[in-house]
């Protein structure tokens, strides 16, 4: 077994999870941790592009976890993924297998490698009425009071600002974060994408997933157990298809604020992977156009 964890990260598109699965098959005894914000609920399949099937190669089955570990309409956060990480990353070492974390959500990869110390937030109802009520611009004229914003997709929606500004006021209040969850020491490999490849893919891949995987049915079924609100929480996809399936959006247009918000959430996803490079981690990249198996023998020459 390699002595540490291997990271696979890239954004949205760029076939990150293909090039895990098949570097686990040809390690023999590795299984896949996720670190996708959206994939660890259940039953929103089409729209987090799970893709359940890259993790079957050649016929065998690739271990994962994280993916699948809540209900739709629950508040997943970094903490209890914090926890959930370390407890299924404990959990392959004690059975001497490797373990890969593959994901684009630069927040969750970031925090288990570098250990950020967290803690669970409770909820503020005095400020939440306080909040209630107010403008997404004016959420965000007092996120922006504080020193840090907590997520850049906290201003997709008021209730996530609000939430956001609760994280923040608690912060303010009680000092920021107590639990200290180890670092991980990881080998690091980003795969990368041209932008205007990554740019056709989003396109292709959202006009299959529409046409042919019936994402507008997935939301339609998932706002009859779901509310609302909590489905435009989640942003991109959920956020838009909602908008539409309620009436606020024609097809047309659902379809092209989406598209340009998946474009903007990769752009965001590659600034925080550079971001990452400049506090000091070192990403190995490789091109996601080279052929898949020259891609995972990059990585074994890496391991060797």
């Amino acid at each position: 077994m390699y002595s540490k964890l291997i990271t696979i990260l890239g954004p949205t598109a760029s076939g990150k999870t293909t090039l895990a699965a098949h570097l686990a098959a040809r390690l023999g005894n590795a299984e896949i941790i996720s670190a996708d914000s959206r994939q660890v609920y259940r039953g929103m399949d089409v729209g987090t592009g799970k893709d359940l099937a890259d993790y079957t190669v050649d016929g065998k089955a690739i271990p994962f976890h994280l993916i699948d570990i809540c209900d739709a309409g629950e508040k997943y956060n970094l903490f209890r993924y914090q926890q959930d990480f370390h407890n299924a990353y404990d959990d392959i070492l004690s059975r001497h297998h490797q373990p890969i974390l593959c994901g684009g959500t630069g927040l969750y990869i970031e925090s288990v490698l570098k250990g950020y110390k967290m803690e669970a937030v409770p909820e503020n109802p005095e400020l939440r009425e306080q909040l209630k009520g107010l403008s997404l611009p004016e959420l965000k004229r007092i996120l922006e009071g504080y020193k840090t914003l907590h997520n850049v997709t906290d201003l997709d929606t008021p209730k996530r600002a609000i939430r956001a500004i609760e994280i923040q006021t608690y912060y303010r209040e009680h000092g920021t974060l107590e639990r200290d969850f180890p670092s991980t020491d990881s080998l690091i490999i980003g795969v990368g994408i041209d932008r205007e490849l990554r740019r056709e893919r989003i396109s292709n891949r959202l006009r299959h997933r529409l046409e042919q995987e019936d994402m507008v049915g997935e939301v339609r079924r998932l706002l009859e157990r779901v509310p609302a609100d909590d489905l435009l929480y989640y942003g991109l996809e959920y956020k838009y298809l909602t908008l539409y399936c309620l009436g606020r959006l024609s097809y047309d247009e659902m379809v092209q604020q989406l598209e340009t918000a998946i474009h903007q959430f990769a752009k965001r996803q590659m600034t925080w992977f550079r971001g990452m490079e400049r506090r000091g981690f070192t990403i190995h990249w490789i091109q996601s156009t080279l052929p898949l198996e020259e891609r995972v023998e990059e990585i074994l020459n890496l391991l060797a």
